[in-house]
């Protein structure tokens, strides 16, 4: 049985392929056309990239014992006719599990040793370091031999109190959360501190990637989930079970760690098949049910309708099974229907915008170019047919004008020289409120600040006033990038005007969302340095870890600010630069001509021709670029058909011989 949520993320994979094969074809057809400048070479590659490297995240969440790991297995896995994860009473997740598929890479089960919480290094660092990870080969036609290999993931150990306590697992302040005690002075810790599984599963080969997640004080101990995985899900699935309610532990996670993320939040209560109960009736569990889902939402500040009651066991066992009418009995379909149609269609709408907003300036540039050149053709064939008939003399009074219409230009190219040196003054200027540079020395006085504070109590404070800083920074780079679209603006009109020129200048990249992904790091960041959290920065190397996380999350925002702003940039000038070109090659031309008709007045009519052909082609040109571009935004606007769409074809990705997106799993 495929799932509705199966269905319609292949028709989301079959329109993601076909937006890139479309990306690829106006690469092609400008480039063919000699209309592919850097700038938009540059432009396309990276929406292509894009498009082919995307992911839909689902990060499931849930202290243990809730079913989580029975409901991915229900969603994601049944079809294997078995659990792939395991799926056992008490604690079975020990450490957080990305799940997902690179071509090209074997089936591999890489993990990550407890041990290298004692390393300065963050995760995202870690994850280039493949000698750390231990691996092993996974065996997909082997489902018992593969069950055993992922069971890894449950592994623990035991260790002395103090070797916990110097991996931040154990807090004398917190006994209440502290691993357990299997012997005299030992304690019961995960084996691995991260886990990632390559397994070549259909969903997850159209880019479905599952982060798995344990429970509370995993969470709370890991920076790099708060501040970094969770928050790069697209959809977080919080579970919690009918048979225990809403416990003091469930509300911590989803006040402390999902309350702030930005992605989209489901919540579940798992296993209503243990309120069965033979001395009810149907409708007094259906009501009982009912009342749990409502309980439920209260107890987590949500709507009852966000609210979505299931069970997980009794949906697998179905599924396996063949069983259509206890699948329907377990209400997964439902809950599966709304990832369907929400979490999907949220991520086309975002893809769509990301490659219609990268190649509007692209389009608007090459209208404004082709209807230059087709001006210019159309002013050379005007200035030859009045030639007919004409003396010799007439030529040569048009060669003068010629040569008195390229020295205005040689005037026009000095005041584009000096426009040059001003726009790049500006552009430095811009960057230098958010330089990488800078950044790096903030983040670097949050830790020596930290370290200095009284317990380290006040490190939200501190990178409260980080934040403000770096928001002001941002905030003064974008006016600096608005006094740079003014001065363009103003002087490309004039140079438009008394030159001929086609320079237009496109709407520069609003900064608005680098604030808004600096308060999603900031509610992050603000989440996980809670009491307990605080208190383990007293130890330099929980420290230095939580530095090197919150540098991660701080680049990527301002490398990316600082990306949108170079290439708005280069774009003006790039523009320049082409149509300079385009003007010096129109004055050859124009000047040849007419030297070749004063000397062989019959060339003239075949001159003539020739303009006039040259006419023809900008006009087809211009229809077969308009025509490019309106196949990619029609099919971009395009809505997936879940009934329509074919699963993707290995062939079919390899015939256009591009290079696959990195792999988000590194080289392991």
């Amino acid at each position: 049985m495929q799932t509705s949520f199966a269905r319609h993320l292949d028709a989301f994979s079959s329109w993601r392929r076909l937006l890139e094969r479309r990306l690829v074809e106006l690469a092609q057809g400008l480039g063919d056309a000699q209309l592919l400048d850097p700038d938009a070479s540059d432009t396309i590659e990276t929406l292509r990239r894009q498009v082919a490297g995307d992911r839909v995240v689902v990060a499931f969440v849930a202290e243990f014992s809730r079913g989580k790991s029975e409901l991915i297995n229900a969603i994601f896995f049944a079809d294997t006719g078995r659990r792939i994860l395991p799926a056992t009473p008490g604690r079975t997740t020990m450490c957080p599990v990305e799940i997902g598929c690179e071509r090209g890479e074997p089936p591999m089960l890489a993990l990550l040793p407890i041990d290298t919480r004692t390393l300065p290094q963050s995760l995202d660092e870690l994850r280039r370091k493949t000698e750390l990870w231990t691996r092993i080969r996974l065996d997909p036609t082997a489902p018992d031999r593969l069950a055993d290999d992922l069971a890894e993931v449950m592994r623990t150990k035991a260790v002395p109190v103090d070797e916990a306590r110097a991996l931040g697992l154990w807090d004398d302040e917190r006994p209440d959360d502290n691993p357990l005690l299997v012997a005299e002075g030992l304690v019961e810790i995960p084996s691995w501190r991260h886990a990632i599984i390559n397994y070549p599963h259909p969903l997850l080969e159209r880019g479905l990637v599952v982060l798995d997640t344990p429970g509370l004080n995993a969470i709370g101990a890991e920076p790099a989930l708060t501040i970094g995985l969770l928050p790069a899900a697209h959809a977080v699935v919080f579970v919690v079970g009918a048979d225990t309610g809403v416990t003091r532990s469930d509300l911590a996670i989803w006040r402390d760690h999902l309350s702030a993320l930005a992605a989209q939040r489901y919540a579940v209560l798992n296993k209503i098949d243990v309120l069965a109960d033979p001395l009810l009736t149907r409708q007094e569990v259906m009501e009982q049910i009912e009342r749990q889902r409502v309980a439920t939402a209260q107890a987590l500040g949500i709507e009852p309708q966000q609210v979505y009651a299931l069970s997980a066991r009794q949906a697998l066992t179905a599924r396996i099974d063949g069983q259509r009418l206890g699948l329907l009995e377990s209400r997964l379909p439902a809950f599966e229907e709304l990832l369907a149609q929400d979490l999907l269609p949220r991520r086309q709408q975002m893809l769509q915008r990301a490659v219609l907003d990268g190649l509007a300036p692209i389009e608007q540039r090459l209208e404004r170019q082709l209807g230059d050149q087709r001006r210019q053709a159309a002013e050379q064939l005007l200035e030859l047919r009045g030639l007919r008939g004409k003396s010799k003399g007439k030529v040569q009074l048009l060669l003068q004008r010629v040569a008195d219409d390229a020295k205005d230009f040689e005037r026009c190219t000095v005041r584009l020289g000096a426009l040059r040196a001003v726009h790049s003054r500006m552009l430095r200027h811009s960057l230098d409120a958010i330089s990488i540079d800078r950044l790096r020395d903030d983040v670097a006085r949050l830790q020596h600040d930290i370290a200095g504070t009284l317990l380290h109590l006040g490190a939200k404070r501190l990178f409260g006033e980080l934040v403000q800083r770096l928001r002001e920074r941002v905030v003064v780079a974008a006016k600096r990038n608005d006094e740079t679209r003014a001065m363009l603006q103003a002087s490309f009109a004039q140079i438009n005007a008394e030159f001929g020129f086609a320079l237009v200048l496109s709407e520069p990249p609003s900064l608005e969302r680098t604030l808004a992904e600096l308060a999603d790091v900031e509610r992050n960041v603000n989440a996980y340095l809670g009491l307990v959290t605080a208190l383990r920065l007293a130890d330099a190397r929980q420290l230095e870890q939580f530095r090197r996380m919150v540098w991660s999350r701080l680049r990527t925002v301002f490398e990316a600010a600082i990306r949108d702003l170079e290439q708005w940039n280069r774009a003006a000038s790039a523009q320049v630069d082409a149509q300079l070109r385009e003007r010096r090659l129109a004055f050859v031309k124009r000047r040849d001509a007419l030297e070749r008709i004063r000397s062989a007045a019959g060339e003239l009519e075949g001159h003539i021709d020739a303009v006039e052909a040259q006419e023809r082609q900008h006009r087809e040109l211009a229809a077969r670029v308009q025509a490019l571009f309106g196949a990619l935004r029609e099919h971009a606007q395009r809505t997936p058909d879940p009934d329509a769409a074919t699963p993707p074809r290995h062939a079919e990705a390899t015939t256009m011989r591009l290079p696959l997106p990195p792999s988000r799993f590194g080289t392991l």
